[in-house]
């Protein structure tokens, strides 16, 4: 399928490694040029030049820390004009006990899973409105249809940003911009590493064991690809998703056991 974009500039956050990375290659793959942000350079000078060289697209690379004002101001001067698709995404919040947060766990989280996704939608949406086309994908998380008990600074943030995405989604929706979040379930990446290596040590299990328990307990018996992430996403970025507005799309294979 032709999603209809090649040419457009897409804005893609954490977009070294994971999810990030899967949404920024199928945006590549559909002829997108791509500003690309990670705070590790190395990782994301390695991640640009692969996909420059598999899809001959522009790619401009921007190590910065998205989450500070001087980061963003950086990642939007790189993008050196108009920004047509934005995809935020950033690490989430470390697990732990409704008791163990100080208010500046709590600030620290909204910063980066709510503060700084609106903070970018802020500075680009003016731009997307004017143009009468833009395209906004959130990376958020199941968490916001269903909590984890574990994830409470990634609750609270994440649920934040949904409300802030529901009311604004239909006010820019009449210009040709649509908003949209996207909600991964477990994936093969460092974070699902990092979740499952606290997982082995509490329960004095390996890593592989860990990891066998928590398929076990997704209906499709294993854990979501960065690259099917990134199709669900780039197909919310092309001209056939102008009706999808302000949704919530769980990509999680089966896990969150609801019937709406």
């Amino acid at each position: 399928m032709d999603l209809g974009i090649r040419g457009k500039t897409a804005l893609v956050c954490a977009g070294s490694k994971g999810l990030g990375r899967g949404c920024a290659e199928a945006l590549a793959e559909a002829g997108v040029d791509l500003v690309l942000n990670a705070r590790g350079a190395e990782a994301l000078e390695a991640t640009a030049a692969h996909i420059r060289a598999a899809q001959g697209v522009r790619v401009t690379a921007v190590a910065a820390d998205i989450t500070t004002e001087a980061g963003r101001a950086a990642v939007l001067q790189a993008a050196g004009g108009p920004v047509d698709i934005l995809v935020t995404n950033a690490g989430g919040p470390p697990p732990g006990l409704w008791s163990d947060w100080s208010r500046e766990d709590f600030i620290k989280a909204l910063d980066a899973n709510m503060l700084t996704p609106i903070a970018l939608m802020q500075a680009l949406l003016p731009g997307m409105i004017a143009r009468k086309w833009g395209r906004v994908v959130n990376i958020t998380s199941q968490s916001v249809k269903a909590p984890i008990p574990q994830l409470g600074l990634s609750n609270a943030a994440r649920a934040g940003l949904t409300g802030f995405v529901a009311g604004t989604a239909r006010q820019v929706a009449e210009h040709g911009v649509t908003i949209n979040n996207l909600l991964p379930g477990i994936h093969a990446t460092d974070r699902a590493d990092a979740l499952d290596g606290g997982v082995a040590r509490a329960q004095g299990i390996s890593l592989d064991e860990a990891r066998r328990r928590r398929e076990a307990t997704i209906p499709v018996r294993r854990y979501g690809t960065a690259a099917e992430f990134g199709a669900a996403c780039a197909f919310l970025c092309s001209v056939h998703a102008g009706f999808i507005v302000g949704q919530n799309i769980l990509l999680d294979g089966g896990a969150g056991n609801a019937t709406l």
